[in-house]
């Protein structure tokens, strides 16, 4: 199974996606497990976060340079990590997707859904995720609460921006790719740290319970 976490920034998504992999690991023990990230996972997909969220550079970068580049960092990550564990029927849990640029640069960035469908065609190839989860949060609470120590210019975007994202989420969530495979959890505003991490996975499991007892 491929299991794909997805929201603004701040919504939870690493945090979470990091506790589900945990806990499948110790659920499914004789199985491989494996968490990855999108942009990163390997060395090149790393080295593309950087230049697309950590540098800053005296020019802007246009939206759909931000997707070209991600689509080459995609290509990469999927066939060295996804592909590999898929073939061994293991578990992938992944902290963003190519459902990330359909959101950000498709519509935040208005670059166009399916502009950026089209850039990915051959970069996602047929490695589509089982499941697709969105953590939805509050948009002010996910702005007042974020961090990233390797830097990501997202982060300062305003909340006009992420009202746009918030809106391609719900849309690409009707998409007919996405049918049967799409999971929408909203998450009560709570802090994010100490006993609420605890609750708010402990929600999330709730909701995952169907599709974790259908692993074999």
């Amino acid at each position: 199974m491929y299991i794909i976490f997805e929201g603004i920034v701040a919504s939870g998504k690493t945090t979470h996606s990091k506790k589900l992999y945990d806990y499948l690991k110790k659920k499914f023990p004789k199985k491989d497990v494996v968490w990855t990230r999108e942009p990163g996972g390997t060395e090149i997909a790393k080295s593309t976060r950087k230049i697309v969220q950590g540098t800053k550079f005296n020019e802007e970068m246009e939206g759909i340079c931000e997707a070209y580049l991600y689509a080459a960092s995609r290509a990469q990550s999927l066939r060295q990590i996804v592909k590999p564990i898929q073939d061994v029927n293991g578990i992938v849990v992944a902290d963003r997707s190519f459902i990330t640029s359909m959101a950000f640069q498709g519509y935040g960035r208005d670059v166009g859904v399916n502009t950026i469908l089209k850039i990915n065609e051959t970069a996602i190839d047929d490695i589509l995720p089982d499941l697709v989860v969105l953590l939805d949060l509050d948009i002010d609470i996910a702005l007042s609460r974020v961090f990233d120590q390797e830097g990501d210019k997202f982060e300062r975007m305003g909340k006009e921006f992420f009202e746009k994202v918030r809106e391609g989420y719900e849309e690409i969530s009707k998409m007919d790719m996405f049918k049967d495979r799409w999971l929408t959890i909203k998450l009560p505003g709570r802090s994010g740290r100490g006993k609420h991490i605890k609750e708010n996975f402990e929600l999330i499991l709730e909701h995952l319970e169907p599709y974790i007892d259908s692993i074999k």
